[in-house]
């Protein structure tokens, strides 16, 4: 159902812009020319994904009009945000037999990109067709990223044209935030991260050209301004053209000017307005235009200088109100430039350690202890990108006989070589491991095809001329799949191997996948929910109750209730022993109810022995969207004022939005209005937590427990923390963490600026009574 919403609400912003059915228009049609010019391809369109079916609104080299949906290639783009490439349709299984395949125009490569309105809805692409195939390895995407960033823009000023367009800049700023950032995180090459960030500049300022520079300290013997990305944007009445050139420019840091100068010296912002136009040569070359207006921007951690900034020729000048509206981005990208940097000075220790501890020394590839960290890695990755991982376990057939013929040494060999096979089966991102003996791991990101499995397996049947002796054997893989099966690393490589040993009992030389369904059964699931029942019928759950400090003030401001069940057999139950079970359920809406209740009863007592704590409590994202929780929530809050229903905060997880983002946004609207607090638990574990900032009006973020935890010993972990807490406050959003567990960690959470903390460096959760007595004695040391 919100996959369906989702698709009611792009179809009515695709409609909303006025393009669909229109005639050709030239600030289109000039686009896709450029990209059939520059790509040599045989078909570019600017295509618009309707309801049933794909419409072109711009085309170059194609007869057609439209096709149906189902046909179209686009339609899996906008399931995208990024990218989307076929390299060889013929021989890609999802289009084979598709018609625009097997007919004309026999479509063989694919590559298109989405294009959204200004309110951030995927309705259209930019694509690149071809009757041959390409290897996507070899082409340069970045022309096709710019172009589509000009379409959007050319669909931003018509949504202006026809009063739909709405608070453009921030939007614009928010879009912007994510894209550099994804462009740092994604690009191997710094270069183009940079270009992405210099481009996004001179959007959303309109300055006509500009630069990025890295101080450079170690390529000279004096410290030099490395320029990274230079780009110009030549504006005509009705033709927008970037052009790219050549970086990599070093320029001593002594003999720069005071214009390029100053921002460095100073560490201040520099803009410049010059009655006669102004030349820099080595920057701008000469079929660049003068420079008449400049701002410099210095980037600095710190006390560290670490880059500069310059844009230019914007025709409104740049007052010093520019510099702060743009400073969210600045922010994020001083935290962006400081990563790079630290990676770059740990790249060499950090490779010299996997060297010596975590790397096998027969085959080269990573050991047991490795592997664990490069799992928990994928992991989180594919919980950010929302994507999926297949954690295979793989076994040599009657290894044993080959070295008991052969010998130990022919046996080694063997494995070398099966290593060597397993690097060139996959992708260079995915993960292979040895376990020991002739067990190895491989970690696949987002594979969709089975053809993948059996293409790893065919690869180790192949003869192996070794020593003298010809080795011929085979391997049993066992597979299961991350997020289906939503396991911790150790219970999946379990999982993998039991699928393993039945790929072996069926016949060797195969794969199995891990059977979750009848793993976790629906008798167990109903089991457990009977129990969960019979204990909220019985007033076995209770809450608990951890304290939350305010640290300028250095009390206890509040408490987060944490639900506990008193098992029968005399265990204390925690709640990730029993919730899994119970989601999507109609006992999760009730429990749901049922913290709701317990928590403004505690809030009485409060009241009235005139204590002015606080309570948080959580929400499953089922209970938040159901159509219920806005009924209940306001009849157990309508006999109390605003100043009580104040006190009372409700806790919702990024992923409640993947449900129905629309409908997430509206009841948080909806509980402030009845004057309830709104956090934001988990911040930072989400695709999308930048553009979550601005959908869900939340009063408060409060940041993963995994980032705190590994702050002390992991820099990357410290500045993560620091980029949330500063976008937090550029939003003006109180900021909480949790899982403080050190003196060190809140020191350096009070010194970043959060508001707020809790965690066993003060006190776990505890029932009402120990919390509160607690509370009474604390005092801030």
């Amino acid at each position: 159902m919100a996959l369906k919403r989702h698709e009611q609400r792009r179809l009515h912003a695709l409609h909303e812009t006025g393009l669909l059915d229109t005639l050709p228009e030239e600030r289109f049609d000039r686009l896709t020319r450029i990209a059939k010019q520059h790509y040599q391809v045989n078909t570019t369109l600017f295509t618009l994904v309707d309801a049933k079916r794909q419409w072109f609104k711009s085309k170059q080299n194609l007869g057609i009009e439209t096709t149906p949906r189902r046909h179209a290639f686009c339609d899996h783009t906008i399931q995208q945000n990024s990218i989307y490439v076929v390299e060889n349709a013929a021989n890609d299984p999802l289009f084979c037999k598709n018609p625009l395949v097997t007919g004309t125009p026999f479509i063989r490569f694919y590559a298109g990109i989405p294009v959204r309105d200004p309110t951030g809805f995927k309705i259209g692409t930019l694509c690149l067709i071809d009757s041959t195939p390409r290897d996507a390895s070899r082409m340069d995407f970045s022309i096709l990223r710019s172009l589509a960033a000009i379409l959007e823009e050319e669909i931003e000023r018509v949504c202006t044209d026809t009063d739909t367009y709405y608070d453009v800049y921030t939007q614009k700023m928010a879009y912007a935030i994510q894209r550099v950032q994804d462009a740092f995180l994604s690009s191997e090459e710094k270069t183009t991260a940079h270009e992405a960030l210099l481009s996004e500049l001179l959007h959303l300022t309109g300055s006509q050209v500009g630069f990025v520079g890295e101080i450079d300290d170690k390529a000279h013997e004096k410290s030099h301004l490395r320029i990274t990305a230079q780009s110009g944007i030549v504006r005509c009445q009705s033709a927008n053209v970037s052009a790219r050139i050549d970086a990599d420019t070093y320029v001593p840091i002594d003999g720069l000017d005071e214009l390029l100068g100053l921002p460095i010296r100073t560490r201040y912002t520099v803009s410049r307005t010059f009655e006669s136009p102004l030349k820099l040569p080595f920057l701008f070359p000469g079929h660049y235009p003068d420079i008449h207006t400049y701002m410099g921007i210095p980037l600095h951690t710190g006390n560290e200088q670490i880059g500069l900034i310059g844009i230019a020729n914007r025709s409104e000048g740049y007052p010093p109100s520019l510099i702060a509206l743009l400073s969210p981005l600045l922010q994020t990208v001083e935290t962006l430039f400081e990563r790079e940097r630290l990676n770059a000075i740990n790249q060499e220790k950090k490779q010299w350690l996997h060297e010596a501890v975590n790397i096998d020394g027969l085959t080269g590839l990573p050991n047991r202890y490795l592997l664990n960290e490069l799992f928990q890695d994928e992991l989180t990755a594919a919980r950010h990108r929302r994507g999926s991982i297949s954690v295979c376990f793989l076994d040599l057939d009657d290894f044993k006989a080959i070295n008991d013929r052969q010998g130990h040494a022919v046996g080694d060999e063997v494995l070398r070589c099966v290593a060597d096979r397993l690097r060139g089966a996959v992708r260079h991102h995915d993960v292979i491991a040895r376990l020991s003996g002739d067990e190895f791991v491989i970690i696949l990101r987002d594979v969709d095809h089975p053809t993948t499995y059996r293409h790893i397996l065919d690869q180790l049947r192949h003869p192996m001329h070794l020593q003298g002796h010809v080795i011929e054997l085979s391997a049993s893989m066992g597979i299961t799949r991350f997020p289906s099966d939503d396991s911790d690393s150790d219970l999946l490589l379990r999982h993998a191997d039991q699928a393993m040993y039945t790929a072996k009992e069926t016949g060797k030389n195969r794969y199995h996948f891990f059977d979750l369904e009848s793993h976790h059964s629906q008798q167990e699931r109903f089991a457990i929910g009977e129990q969960v029942q019979h204990a909220l019928d019985n007033d076995q759950l209770e809450l608990f109750y951890q304290p939350k400090l305010h640290y300028k003030t250095g009390v206890v401001s509040g408490f987060e209730c944490l639900i506990r069940w008193h098992h029968p057999s005399g265990k204390l139950v925690y709640p990730g022993r029993f919730l899994p079970y119970i989601e999507h359920t109609k006992l999760d809406i009730e429990l749901g109810k049922h913290v709701i209740n317990q928590a403004v009863s505690t809030l009485e007592t409060f009241q009235a022995q005139g204590l002015p704590y606080t309570i948080s409590i959580n929400l499953s994202p089922s209970h938040f969207l159901n159509d219920e929780f806005l009924d209940h929530l306001n009849n157990t809050l309508s006999r109390y004022d605003m100043a009580f229903r104040k006190r009372l905060t409700l806790e919702i997880l990024e992923s409640t939005a993947l449900d129905d983002a629309g409908l997430a946004a509206s009841n948080i609207k909806a509980c402030q209005a009845l004057g309830v607090q709104l956090s934001l638990d988990d911040f930072g574990t989400g695709f999308a937590s930048l553009s979550y900032l601005r959908k869900f009006s939340t009063n408060e973020i409060k940041i993963d427990r995994s980032f705190i935890l590994g702050m002390l010993d992991d820099p990357e972990d410290e500045m993560i923390v620091e980029a949330i807490i500063a976008l937090s406050r550029s939003f003006n959003r109180r900021v909480i963490a949790e899982g403080v567990e050190h003196r060190a960690t809140e020191e350096k959470l009070i010194a970043m600026g959060c508001d707020m903390g809790q965690g066993f460096l003060y006190s776990p959760a505890l029932p009402l009574g120990e919390a509160l007595d607690w509370a009474a004695c604390y005092a801030h040391p």
